[in-house]
């Protein structure tokens, strides 16, 4: 049965939204150029942004070369580096184009990009779903989320739950130290410098027993800080893990 309360209160909220709209009409992600609706790319910025499309690597999500590649065919990262998780993918290759929408994301509560973000990555995502996965956000230090507000992977994990239909934990890890900035780290220093650095919050430790889990990160670039963190998964009971980004970054060194 229809509860007329309900109906009067999301009558007024598609007028009141309708009304911001004449007003403030929606503009595309990464320009001013008007839109049709909320979280979309104009036709000039579409074809700009660098999604990842099949085929790409099973490890890490990179774009490979050629067509109709098997699905496990990896590029040289990972065929050089022992990932400890199962598949990985991203929805973007990093560019500037690309750079906007994380550093919008990451520093200047540009909160709008986290719908469609999610969307780009469920694409990727649905390939490597997992029957009764449960998706989590790579977490950050205590320190750092007290200066920054939010992490920016939380609301991007717990987006893709919903995109993909998922359980999320958004503390299911902690970041046991601090660990700075990985910037300007070459790839073996970027692995030192986050081993050991996480382990499962000790009230959530139980749902990693014999589960699959999904890690959800911004960018990869070494891919360090994800095997910290699947390792930290594996370690307590997971029955496998998967990892994606919002961003892979092409070169690591």
């Amino acid at each position: 049965m229809q509860n007329p309360a309900h109906d009067l209160i999301a009558l007024t909220r598609a007028l009141a939204l309708d009304a911001l709209r004449a007003i403030y009409p929606p503009q595309c992600l990464t320009c001013d150029a008007q839109v049709e609706a909320e979280g979309k790319l104009c036709a000039a910025c579409w074809p700009q942004m660098p999604f990842i499309f099949p085929p790409c690597c099973d490890g890490c999500g990179l774009p490979l070369p050629g067509e109709n590649l098997a699905e496990t065919a990896l590029c040289d990262d990972c065929l050089t580096l022992a990932r400890p998780w199962e598949q990985g993918r991203a929805a973007l290759l990093y560019d500037d184009k690309a750079r906007k929408v994380l550093l919008g994301l990451k520093y200047h509560d540009r909160m709008e990009y986290t719908r469609p973000a999610a969307q780009w990555m469920a694409r990727q995502a649905r390939a490597i779903r997992q029957p009764g996965m449960l998706v989590a956000p790579i977490p950050l230090h205590w320190l750092r989320l007290a200066k920054r507000r939010y992490n920016q992977a939380v609301m991007l994990s717990r987006a893709l739950a919903q995109e993909l239909q998922l359980d999320h934990c958004p503390d299911l890890l902690v970041r046991r130290r601090y660990t700075g900035t990985q910037e300007g780290r070459n790839r073996a220093g970027r692995f030192e410098n986050v081993a050991g650095a996480f382990r499962p919050h000790p009230r959530r430790a139980h749902l990693l027993e014999g589960r699959h889990v999904l890690l959800v990160d911004d960018v990869m670039t070494a891919g360090a800080t994800f095997a910290a963190a699947t390792e930290a998964c594996r370690a307590h009971g997971a029955a496998s893990v998967r990892v994606i980004a919002l961003a892979r970054v092409a070169r690591s060194d």
